[in-house]
């Protein structure tokens, strides 16, 4: 145990020395950062609604705080809204909030599982399939989109699609006849195998894509940029950033995420523009009783979208998908059936009334539901946050000194074992908060410091905990010390374990219902609880076990805390029994 935690802390280290990062990323109270309010922008200067506040909150909040860690923080303020970034200039913070992120509707060119193994792409372009592309290997997020629709438009498609929420569902023209369209999406649709179901419809002779253990294998990258297709390779959907924000640029070709991270993308030039969408709306088809959402389209859209719809009808899969794709992320891809002239689309699939809703709003109001104009930009100083983290640290320093001083005092020679666990703790917590910082952008704000310090504590209960079981098992003399260890351990750790997992389910409880301060304190407070697990099973139990070896701490000196005389007076009186006369 003891090697393996070498192990670890050499292994941090070396990431640390790689990446060169040694000292932590700080938030905006201790670091300063910009602070921008937004003001909105309505009609006869009327008063929005909380509802569209609240929503352009949420999306405000993923765009410039994804992974929930990086301090940034949004507010409302009145009728404002308030953002607070950590550590970035004016420049770039006005860069991503100060637009409204504008909705493209894009033709997909190639899709793929959400990871793709490192493989190199090929240097000559593949020819396209007539009916299909490569199929992802089984497991891999996503469904089959087939679709054997019996009207003349249908379009065979054989390929694996991976599909998240709506991400293969059918965009028609509106129609009262029912939708026979085989393709769907949304949460249920999730846990469909991704081995495709061949067409009825497909030509004679069309060999059938077969499996293969690369995802890249089949995807086809006929007319794709070859920076492009790079960026495509290595792109990580994975992440909870994975490209919100990213202002795209209409005129170029662009490799997105799907909005629920389980698909890749490598989308045209825009065809048509957010700007062209007079309204979206989601309601219940009268006809199938599914939940559908329509989109309309303003004069100049509707003739685009009419010609982009004629063209892709004709396409191959994934070709004949057409990705809707909302500050930076594909939020729909659905397959086009059929030309769609008129102005009006209707996208169907295996909606709920939250996820058509949903999508309706994005259509509709693209990146924000309100337009914002900026009412103030102002750098923000870390001087005030300085100053009381310096008084933070200085009591969290007493606490640890009296802490250590007691534990000495009061275990003597055993107290060693807590002072190094603290140091042990110590070391794999800054290293953890150093390596977060650099690649999660994981900042270190006041409420993060406090549950750091806070911690201490956690660590003192666990090797107390399991000093007082080991010192009743040796009192009166009833087992040797090296017995003891591990008869005392054996009782210990369920209790250090269950008052762990009791703070660790507090922490997250409060990291996914806080947002801001109480959320990043909730954060600390779970890592330490992890350290301390791992630092009481891989440091002071196995440490406690090596000393149990040595006749100082074996024999009972005065001075290991273990001594017999010590231990006789500790332990209960023994009860003295009368004998009776006979």
């Amino acid at each position: 145990m003891l090697l393996a935690l070498l192990v670890l802390i050499l292994a941090m280290g070396g990431v640390m020395a790689l990446q060169k990062a040694f000292v932590p990323k700080f938030g905006l109270d201790l670091a300063g950062g910009t602070t921008v309010t937004l003001s909105p922008v309505t009609e006869a200067g009327a008063a929005p609604s909380q509802e569209s506040l609240d929503l352009a909150v949420n999306i405000l909040r993923d765009r410039v705080n994804g992974t929930g860690i990086s301090d940034a923080e949004v507010a409302k303020s009145g009728d404002n809204i308030v953002i607070s970034v950590p550590g970035a200039g004016q420049k770039e913070v006005v860069g991503r909030l100060g637009t409204t992120a504008e909705l493209r509707f894009r033709q997909v060119l190639a899709v793929a599982p959400a990871v793709i193994a490192p493989s190199p792409l090929p240097t000559t372009p593949a020819t396209p399939a007539p009916s299909g592309t490569g199929t992802p290997k089984p497991g891999a997020s996503g469904q089959p989109s087939s679709t054997a629709k019996p009207a003349a438009t249908a379009k065979p498609a054989t390929s694996a699609t991976p599909a998240g929420r709506a991400l293969s569902s059918a965009l028609t023209a509106p129609t009262p006849a029912p939708s026979t369209s085989a393709s769907g999406s949304g949460k249920a649709d999730k846990s469909a195998k991704a081995t495709p179901a061949p067409s009825a419809s497909a030509p004679s002779g069309q060999p059938t894509a077969q499996p293969s253990d690369d995802p890249m294998a089949g995807v086809d990258l006929t007319g794709v940029d070859p920076a492009v297709a790079e960026q495509f390779k290595k792109i990580d959907c994975t992440k909870k950033d994975r490209g919100q924000g990213v202002q795209d640029n209409p005129d170029k070709q662009l490799a997105a995420c799907s909005k629920d991270g389980d698909a890749r993308y490598i989308l045209e030039k825009a065809a048509v523009k957010g700007t062209e969408v007079s309204g979206a709306t989601s309601g219940v088809d009268s006809t199938t009783g599914e939940w559908i959402v329509q989109v309309t389209f303003k004069s100049k859209g509707a003739s685009e979208f009419a010609k982009t719809t004629g063209q892709i009808t004709s396409a191959p899969q994934p070709r004949n998908q057409l990705a809707m794709v909302l500050d930076g992320l594909v939020i729909s891809a659905p397959v086009i059936e059929e030309p769609i002239p008129g102005g009006q689309a209707r996208i169907s699939g295996s909606f709920t009334q939250k996820s058509a809703t949903d999508l309706a709003n994005q259509l509709k109001y693209g990146a924000l539901p309100l337009k914002f104009k900026q009412s103030s930009i102002e750098e923000v100083s870390g001087t005030l946050g300085a100053d009381q983290l310096r008084g933070g640290l200085l009591a969290g320093a007493i606490g640890l000194v009296l802490v250590v001083f007691y534990c000495l005092l009061y275990y003597r020679g055993l107290g060693l074992v807590a002072v190094a666990s603290l140091v042990v703790a110590t070391i794999l917590t800054y290293s953890t908060v150093v390596i977060l910082g650099h690649n999660a952008n994981f900042r270190l704000s006041l409420p993060h410091i406090i549950g750091l310090i806070v911690s201490i504590g956690i660590t003192a209960d666990s090797f107390i905990v399991y000093f007082e079981r080991m010192r009743d098992e040796m009192k009166e003399g009833r087992r040797s010390l090296r017995v003891a260890v591990e008869v005392a351990w054996a009782r210990a750790r369920r209790t250090i374990l269950i008052a762990d997992a009791v703070m660790f389910i507090a922490a997250v409880v409060l990291y996914f219902l806080a947002v801001g301060g109480v959320a990043g304190f909730a954060f600390a407070m779970g890592l330490t609880t992890l350290i301390d697990i791992a630092v009481v099973f891989l440091f002071t139990k196995p440490f406690v076990a090596l000393l149990a070896k040595l006749p100082f701490f074996a024999k009972g000196h005065k001075l290991s805390g273990l001594d017999a005389e010590r231990m006789s007076r500790e332990a209960p009186a023994a009860r003295t029994t009368v004998p009776q006369e006979g």
